[in-house]
Order: C-alpha cells, then sequence, then structure tokens
C-alpha cells in the first residue's frame, strides 16, 4: 500500500472476499460525481502526507475550515447551507445570525454561541490579510523570563509517558545559556531527567527569583503535574515552577486576531518573521528522531541526532521569545 508520504506499507492478505470488498469501495469512491468533503484541520491534518496538498487548496478556496475556531462540524453544516468559503460566511452572516446555527457537536447538535463574534472577526483578518488588535497583551512584568520547552513521546509510543527532554532559557536584562536535561537511555533515565530538570529550575530561582516560564499551550503544565505524582518533588521546585509558568497561547489569542489558520508555534512564529536553521522539525519529527537514536547501537550517530534534537528544542525557545517581543511590541 503507497500511503501518503510515499512509504509503502505491507498490508496481511485477507483473503480474496475481503480485497473484493475494499476494491469495490474504492471504486464507488471514484465513480462520485464529486470526491467526498472532509474539512481540512490544523491538529487534524498535520501528521498527514497528503496535508500539504489539501491544506493548499483550501487556502486556494479560501475554505471556511481555515479559520481556527471553526470546527469540523461547523465546516460541513456551512457548506450544507452553500457557504464553504470565509467570504461568503463574512457576506451571510451577523454575530446573532451565526451565534444561533446549529452544527453537530459529538452525538448532538449545539449552538455556535459566543464562538461566533471570534469567528467572524479572524474572517474579517483573513479577508483583509492583517492582524486586528483586541487588547494589550496581558504579560507579567519582570527584567527576565525562561523561555519553557518540553520535548516528549506520547502514550501510546512508550508505555512510560516520557518527557526525553527539558529545555531552558533566560531572555531579557540577564540571559543565559541554553539549558537542558536528557532523559538518559536505560533504567533510571526518566528519573535523572526529571532530577536534572529540577537542579537546573532551582539554579534559575536561585539566581533570578520567582522568574516567569513562557511556555506555548498546556502540554507543559500537564507534564510538570504528572511527574510530580510519578517522582515528588521534595525542595518543591517544580511547585514553583508550576506557579510561575504563564501561557503564552491564550495570551496572544486575547490580544490579536491572525490572518492564519492556526495558533500553532510554527505558524505565529513565521508570522512574526522567525526563521530557523533547520530544514526539517516538528515535534513528531523530533519524536521520530529521538527513537532513531535510542535504537541506534553506533554512540556517533545518537550523538548527531541528539544535536540535532537539541537544536530544535533550542530554537523552539528563541522562536518563543520572538513571539513574546512581538507580543510586547503591540
Amino acid at each position: 500500500m503507497l500511503k501518503g508520504d510515499g512509504a509503502i506499507e505491507t498490508v496481511a492478505y485477507k483473503g480474496e472476499d475481503a480485497a473484493l470488498i475494499h476494491l469495490r469501495e474504492l471504486l464507488a469512491v471514484m465513480s462520485l460525481p464529486e470526491e467526498p468533503y472532509s474539512p481540512v484541520g490544523w491538529s487534524k491534518c498535520g501528521g498527514c502526507g497528503y496535508s500539504e496538498f489539501c491544506i493548499k487548496r483550501a487556502e486556494e478556496s479560501q475554505s471556511v475550515a481555515l479559520l481556527p475556531d471553526v470546527d469540523q462540524g461547523l465546516a460541513r453544516r456551512l457548506r450544507e447551507l452553500g457557504i464553504p468559503t470565509i467570504k461568503e460566511l463574512a457576506e451571510n452572516f451577523s454575530e446573532p445570525d451565526l451565534s444561533e446555527l446549529k452544527r453537530l457537536w459529538g452525538a448532538k447538535e449545539q449552538r455556535v454561541g459566543k464562538r461566533a463574534a471570534g469567528i467572524l472577526t479572524q474572517a474579517k483578518a483573513m479577508i483583509e490579510n492583517r492582524e486586528i488588535v483586541l487588547k494589550k497583551p496581558e504579560i507579567p512584568a519582570s527584567k527576565n523570563y525562561v523561555m519553557f520547552d518540553l520535548e516528549g513521546l506520547p502514550p501510546y509510543l512508550n508505555e512510560l509517558d516520557k518527557i526525553y527532554l527539558w529545555g531552558m532559557q533566560v531572555f531579557g536584562d540577564r540571559p543565559s545559556a541554553f539549558l537542558y536535561s536528557l532523559a538518559e537511555i536505560g533504567d533510571g533515565g526518566d528519573k535523572k531527567g526529571w532530577e536534572c530538570f529540577l537542579s537546573l529550575s532551582g539554579t534559575i530561582f536561585g539566581e533570578y527569583g520567582d522568574i516567569p516560564f513562557i511556555h506555548w499551550a498546556n502540554y507543559e503544565k500537564a507534564r510538570i503535574t504528572a511527574y510530580i505524582e510519578r517522582y515528588g518533588d521534595i525542595d518543591g521546585i517544580a511547585g514553583r515552577v508550576l506557579s510561575n509558568l504563564v501561557n503564552l497561547l491564550p495570551i496572544t489569542k486575547d490580544a490579536v486576531v491572525l490572518p492564519q489558520p492556526s495558533y500553532s508555534l510554527k505558524v505565529v512564529e513565521k508570522h512574526v518573521g522567525f526563521k530557523r536553521t533547520q530544514d526539517e522539525y516538528g515535534g513528531d519529527w523530533s519524536i521520530a528522531k529521538y527513537i532513531e537514536a535510542v535504537e541506534t547501537e553506533d554512540e556517533e550517530e545518537r550523538r548527531t541526532i541528539m544535536d540535532q534534537i537539541l537544536r530544535y528544542n533550542e530554537e523552539d525557545l528563541k522562536a518563543t521569545w520572538a513571539v513574546f517581543e512581538w507580543l510586547r511590541r503591540l
């Protein structure tokens, strides 16, 4: 079987009858007068080998599914109403009308409700291709800030939901070098990585006091909480980090509407002009490279791979700082 990323995968043969059923299903789809509709979605399509093809087509047609707050059910409902584009959405709906519109939400129907205002503002930003500033970003005042980012294995790839890289760097009046803790390979490596992270964080607090730890989305908070339950927090350093966490994603969304299909860091950093040095990068890429490093017995190759992962994490921190500075300029 040819997959979307170009790889060939062997599929177990389950007999002639099963094969004919699948072939008939494929023939039925290929015989349709037009291809089946499936709304694009940044998180939904991100790991698919065909995402570039589908996202490009959605951008060319200015599909309503590109709006970050338009969920899959709403995109389908609008298409049923003959409103497949962002421009048509803006022309045909007022905020009260869109608020009352119902779409599938799980097994039931649900009104769009309060999200209507944000969706129409997003549509305006996309149509006019400009930022719409809503208010001053609510950023805590400090002379220095820690940019904070984790790389981890999801539980379906490892029976232990493991953070293999804890990355930090101080920016501001007294910047630091790139600081990181790598989980060692083998027994006890996960705990040692956690203990090293606590040690580095303690050093930062000792030098800078209660400095804000800036991160993007909810992953960092959830993983620290999980690791406290897993290994404890004897000196209270992890609890102190939790108290000083500042999630930059909701601050950004509350302050400015972007003419972009997503508020992922990778999208926002490009919007503000940040450029990376690596051609390949991303969370899935990092996971794949880490697994490659773990499985190789060539120590030199392992070091080379881990250096690539470290560079990616360091640039994540720099990208977060670039977005942070851009927000402060608003």
